[in-house]
């Protein structure tokens, strides 16, 4: 069967040589540093409440037992309707909050907004909508929302961001907390059987597990893709493979990260997974070995793909043209590569026989709204 039909269609928009280009962006020199410096705000259901607790300690991953608000954050409130969540199927940070939003049940409450794989050095664009502009709110780029908030804001347009939709304003682009937001805060409007993603006695084993997850792989692959030098990648390559050897002996006799049933923490891990062999293990040079050739690893990600709320928000069209067509430091060309095949990620993954149950308590949730179904490569529509 033909994958990437998408990638296959058409030439890249070429951006190299142009004002717009992204050149020098990504690639700086040295050991490759994330700024984790974003809009603190967040939306809760007691603003009060929230605004009068002590101030909080700002974390890279987020906490989800947080009762106030960190340096500079702002309380709004929750309300079904008001919010869109604008956030590129590309993107594995921004991919997360769509996987939580559709495991809860959150549809009616959050709007979607989903800019297409590519961006020049100014912001995500609505592309895919029709006339390249969103349908709800107004816009071409996610940029006019940051600036009709912050007319200067000075660091990258990110995405996932929710957006306030009487103002158009950015309310928050803090992606860690915000999908921890969503189970705890919305709690009042997950659907019915919405699993429980934090289970309240696996947290204090669950967070140091999630920042592993992220400082070593999630952050890790980007590490190692835009490392500057030889020896910052020589670190950043053998960091990250220590620790996908720690989740391969960790996943032998668990099911999941936490035991028997989903949490937040599998969900930020298969994100970087499901994008390891199409784009990390190339163009990121994390090449020690495929994630095909982790027997553990690759059949907890085939078990969580074929899991309604996983591989169904899944489009790899877009992953590789989004790293491949953005990343000019790394492939000056913009072309993006044919394979992987991708009809090994239903094949059987035999994780039933450690037990456990995705869901918990909880149930599916239904199927994809026609609306909100990847256009791209996925096995899983074809």
């Amino acid at each position: 069967m033909a994958q990437n039909s998408e990638a296959q269609r058409s030439e890249p928009q070429k951006t190299a040589g142009t004002e717009h280009s992204t050149k020098g962006a990504y690639v700086t020199g040295g050991e490759f540093t994330r700024d984790t410096n974003y809009i603190e705000d967040r939306v809760v259901a007691d603003p009060q409440a929230v605004q009068a607790a002590p101030q909080e300690e700002a974390s890279s991953i987020g906490d989800p037992r947080l009762a106030g608000l960190t340096e500079g954050g702002h309380a709004w409130p929750v309300e079904p309707g008001r919010y869109r969540l604008v956030a590129a199927r590309a993107c594995p940070w921004a991919h997360r909050s769509i996987i939580i939003r559709r495991l809860l049940g959150l549809e009616d409450a959050i709007s979607l907004g989903t800019p297409g794989p590519t961006h020049d050095a100014r912001s995500w664009t609505f592309d895919l909508d029709s006339g390249g502009v969103d349908p709800v709110l107004g816009t071409e780029r996610l940029q006019e929302n940051y600036f009709a908030r912050f007319p200067d804001y000075p660091r990258g347009i990110t995405v996932p961001a929710l957006v306030d939709v009487p103002s158009g304003g950015v309310v928050t682009n803090n992606y860690p907390q915000l999908t921890f937001d969503l189970s705890t805060q919305w709690r009042e409007h997950h659907r019915p059987g919405a699993p429980d993603l934090l289970p309240e006695d696996t947290l204090e084993e669950m967070l140091p597990v999630i920042k592993r997850v992220f400082t070593e792989v999630n952050n890790g692959v980007y590490r190692a893709g835009f490392a500057g030098s030889q020896s910052a990648y020589q670190d950043a390559y053998d960091r990250l493979f220590t620790a996908l050897d720690w989740l391969e002996d960790r996943l032998a006799g668990s099911r999941y990260l936490m035991g028997e049933q989903i949490t937040e923490a599998d969900v930020r891990l298969f994100t970087t997974l499901v994008r390891f062999d199409p784009v990390y293990h190339g163009h990121f040079k994390c090449n020690r070995n495929k994630l095909t050739e982790m027997p553990n690893l690759w059949a907890y990600a085939r078990d969580l793909f074929q899991t309604p709320g996983f591989g169904d928000t899944v489009d790899f069209d877009q992953i590789k043209r989004h790293y491949y067509e953005v990343h000019e430091d790394l492939n000056p060309t913009q072309i993006t590569p044919v394979g992987p095949d991708l009809e090994n990620w239903l094949s059987e993954h035999g994780r039933e026989a450690l037990g456990g149950s995705p869901f918990g308590a909880g149930t599916a949730p239904g199927p994809v709204a026609a609306s909100e179904q990847p256009g791209g490569a996925n096995p899983l529509y074809r």
